[in-house]
């Protein structure tokens, strides 16, 4: 469906789980993929939080390719609350989030070709949160309004989108009864379900698109939860 051949992408936390997907499927499609992960891989292992390990990773893919068609910036931030987090925690948790995915735009903004795209992973945790996620939610609803603001910054040059993934399970568990029939679309995602949005967003059927975020959740987001009503139930534990 997708032809990359020839196209150089990157992808941050590309060693498992969604961002290996995305690598495998960038590969299939003819692209070559240059992995930034803490986890072992085949081009480039590092920590995203430290600024001089993104400098050596941006110079060695320019060095290796001359130019980058997409920037995958996928790398999950470390999850903590504000009663087991702390200071470093949580600024921790924004520079792999955040702050990684803005620097390696700025640093491969002058290498990008014709035609570019970056997506960026967001999660549907931008727009809705559980107790104790305080440093992953923000880090999240960082990196989906800094989608906006890099469209409008790089406009004619770079088009620039996120995605928000509801619950997927790298594991591609099957899941039966309440935890598949809750979700409006009857089941729980998968990485291929964010994985495919991405290179089409990279592709050029999705030309007309930038500075967007979609929400690929099962349609969870869009759901109204109320107690008793249309078979919700809240269990109060006292």
């Amino acid at each position: 469906m997708f032809n990359f051949k020839n196209k150089i992408a990157v992808v941050t936390g590309g060693a498992r789980g969604i961002g290996k997907c995305i690598r495998d499927e960038f590969e299939k499609a003819g692209a070559t993929v240059c992995v930034i992960d803490l986890l072992p891989n085949d081009y480039f292992v590092g920590d995203l939080a430290d600024k001089a390990t993104l400098e050596k990773f941006a110079a060695k893919v320019i060095a290796d390719y001359g130019h980058v068609d997409y920037l995958i910036n996928n790398a999950a931030p470390k999850m903590c609350g504000i009663e087991n987090g702390s200071y470093e925690d949580f600024e921790y948790a924004l520079k792999v989030g955040v702050t990684a995915p803005f620097y390696l735009s700025k640093l491969f903004e002058p290498h990008f070709a014709e035609g570019a795209s970056i997506v960026n992973i967001s999660s549907s945790r931008d727009r809705m949160s559980q107790p104790e996620t305080e440093s992953y939610t923000a880090a999240k609803g960082g990196i989906s309004a800094l989608t906006h603001a890099l469209s409008v910054s790089l406009a004619g040059k770079v088009r620039v989108n996120s995605i928000s993934p509801g619950w997927i399970d790298n594991n591609y568990t099957v899941y039966e009864g309440a935890d598949a029939v809750q979700q409006p679309a009857g089941r729980v995602g998968n990485p291929p379900d964010i994985a495919n949005m991405v290179l089409y967003l990279c592709s050029d059927m999705a030309g007309f698109i930038t500075g967007e975020n979609i929400c690929i959740d099962g349609g969870m987001t869009h759901q109204m939860i109320y107690h008793g009503d249309h078979g919700w139930s809240l269990d109060i534990k006292k």
